[in-house]
């Protein structure tokens, strides 16, 4: 079976029960702001799973993307994936346990689904504590289908395979809980594995974690029964409504489901293995690691990318994990000997595999690759600089133990350099040389180093370096400008031309949330709680290109805070503001407080283009502009 063909059955099974098929929501989940990612399937619903009503109704269907970095040391082993496809169906209010476990083993074990051998199936359930109760009715529902195979499923409760007929494990909390850091629904869940090695004697006496460990039992779906809410003083409340929550990750069901002992045995990935062993002329089967994490990697990279939020690759949030992934890709793929890029050609089998199912990879094929391109010649210079210079210092720390092989004092040696001084930041300083790979290198010649100690220190000098430099950076350009430079001031004049506009065409509520401004682009945050239309968006346009066109001349004042409030100058940070404020007036389009620069007059600024529309939290639109001379 393929993940298209599991995708497919999965969803057209949960359509026959009444469910309505959902799109994907974006990887970047707007209820949550804990998380940088959407991590489940339940981060775009947790409005619905409080109560809102949805507008498909309380059944459905879904393959959400999702992607986690919480494990990323530990993609190239059998079964981490950064990204990764979650199927899921759900009840906001609807039907409840006997419904929700009575399907999953319908479509598990019915020979017109999945067909799986009920002898092979071992499920768990929340063994209870002070919060809430042991979960006997889910137990009932599991041993009352498991009895329909004629198969008496008993319940160990303390989570130990006793003996034949143990079929049922009690856990607790950790789990069999299941609900988002942040808080908000959760509930118990009960999670199915599959016995990969059932012609083998069972274990018993072994407990429920040793089976999963050793992979004998791999987990390939999870039912959580919403029925909680975590409060933010961390207690414990009932749901004005009981919903089910389900999670079936299609890599790895694929991977069992055809007798697969690792993920990266599935069709998607194999395909992708080849295009790399092309590229470097050696064999998947010699260099596992490296081509599974170049994997990995190009698709969680696609689909950052490919989300219309359109990150780009920096230092900070998203943008930092894309960096991290697209340059650990990099990295391995240097060591396999590509020294051309290589990711936007990977990329093109990921976005050939999916865009079906998710069309926004299509649509923003062109951005995604260019983005790979230009992130990775960027860091092909950065990692031969600093492969360099991190060499230079492993050699040192060898000449300083001696000519003679003699390695007694490389435990102080390595420590010394590594551990306790800024050489980590500095090479990531001067060279952009990323932490991780720091880390990786040095491991190779002292798997002993104490890594945590090495990030510590790298952690420490980062906001040494930061305290020192922020006041001033930030004092120099404020508005999220990148530099002072001509262009980056007109693109700041027509950002207030853009508030202006819109504001128009809108109506007083919109307001400014946010902006950042670079030589090339302007992109501008602000309030408002629908799509704009292809009409819209022209008519702010052709606003803006008219008083750009009407050479309106920009006055800049310098006025006591009371004064320009009395003035009706527009401010953002209201309780940032001096005694004394700069007052940029465009005539009786625009006046707002702005620390500047800004051009003289709007007929400098050229023509107004505004290049994307979107959403970027609930009620929050961002628009990304250019000026073409």
């Amino acid at each position: 079976m393929t993940t298209a063909e599991l995708r497919e059955m999965y969803l057209k099974f949960f359509q026959t029960k009444g469910h309505a098929i959902i799109p994907s929501a974006s990887l970047f989940p707007e209820n949550d702001a804990t998380v940088l990612f959407t991590t489940a399937g339940m981060h775009p619903l947790v409005p619905y799973l409080l109560g809102a009503k949805h507008p498909s109704g309380t059944r459905l269907t879904d393959a959400q993307k999702c992607l986690r970095t919480g494990d990323i040391d530990d993609v190239g082993d059998n079964r981490h994936l950064t990204f990764f496809e979650m199927l899921g169906n759900w009840s906001l209010g609807d039907y409840f346990k006997q419904e929700a476990i009575s399907w999953s083993f319908e479509l598990l074990t019915d020979k017109k689904y999945l067909g799986i051998d009920s002898s092979r199936l071992y499920v768990t359930v929340f063994v209870g504590n002070e919060e809430a109760p042991m979960d006997n009715e889910s137990v009932k529902v599991w041993q009352e289908n498991f009895s329909k195979f004629g198969i008496n499923a008993e319940v160990s409760l303390d989570g130990v395979w006793q003996n034949e007929n143990t079929r049922i494990f009690a856990l607790g909390h950790d789990d069999n809980w299941w609900g988002l850091a942040s808080g908000g629904p959760c509930g118990p869940c009960s999670e199915m594995f599959i016995d990969t090695r059932a012609n083998e004697p069972k274990e018993f006496g072994r407990t429920h974690d040793d089976l999963v460990r050793s992979f004998r039992f791999i987990e390939v779906w999870n039912d959580v029964f919403m029925e909680y809410k975590r409060n933010e003083d961390g207690t414990l409340e009932k749901l004005i409504q009981k919903n089910v929550d389900t999670g079936m990750g299609i890599e790895r069901t694929t991977a069992v489901l055809n007798g697969f002992s690792e993920v990266f045995d599935i069709d998607d990935f194999q395909e992708i293995f080849k295009k790399i062993e092309e590229l470097c002329g050696q064999k998947y089967s010699d260099n596992k690691k490296a081509f599974r994490v170049i994997a990995d990697h190009a698709r969680s990279a696609t689909f950052i990318l490919a989300d219309n939020k359109a990150i780009e690759p920096s230092n900070v949030g998203e943008g930092y994990v894309l960096r991290r992934l697209i340059r650990r890709a990099v990295r391995f793929g240097h060591s396999l000997g590509i020294k051309e890029n290589f990711l936007a050609k990977i990329s093109e089998i990921v976005i050939a595999q999916l865009s079906e199912i998710y069309s926004e990879i299509a649509l923003n094929k062109s951005f995604v690759l260019n983005e790979l391109e230009k992130e990775e010649a960027k860091f092909a210079v950065t990692l031969d600089s600093g492969l360099k210079v991190l060499n230079d210092e492993l050699i040192s720390v060898a000449k300083k133990i001696g000519v003679n092989g003699e390695f007694e004092d490389l435990d102080k040696q390595i420590t010394d350099k590594f551990e306790n001084t800024s050489v980590v930041f500095d090479l990531y300083q001067s060279h952009g040389f990323p932490v991780e790979i720091t880390v990786e290198e040095v491991l190779k010649v002292y798997p002993e180093i104490n890594v945590k100690k090495i990030i510590e220190n790298f952690e420490s000098e980062m906001k040494k370096h930061q305290d020192l430099s922020r006041s001033g950076a930030e004092q120099k350009f404020k508005g999220g400008l990148a530099d002072n430079s001509i262009d980056t001031t007109k693109l700041h004049t027509a950002t207030h031309l853009l508030q202006a506009a819109l504001k128009k065409v809108f109506g007083e509520h919109v307001h400014q949330k946010g902006s950042n401004i670079t030589p090339e682009r302007l992109r501008f945050d602000f309030v408002h709680g629908e799509k704009m239309t292809s009409e819209q968006l022209k008519e702010v346009e052709d606003l803006v290109n008219d008083w750009i066109k009407d050479d309106v001349k920009v006055v800049c004042e310098e006025l006591p805070y009371d004064e320009a409030v009395k003035r009706g100058a527009m401010g953002l940070f209201t309780d940032k503001y001096g005694q004394v404020v700069k007052v940029y007036t465009i005539g009786q389009i625009s006046c707002e407080m702005c620390g500047g620069p800004h051009a003289q007059r709007t007929s400098e600024l050229g023509q107004f283009k505004i290049q994307k529309e979107e959403a970027i939290s609930a009620g929050v639109r961002r628009i990304k502009a250019v000026l073409i001379n």
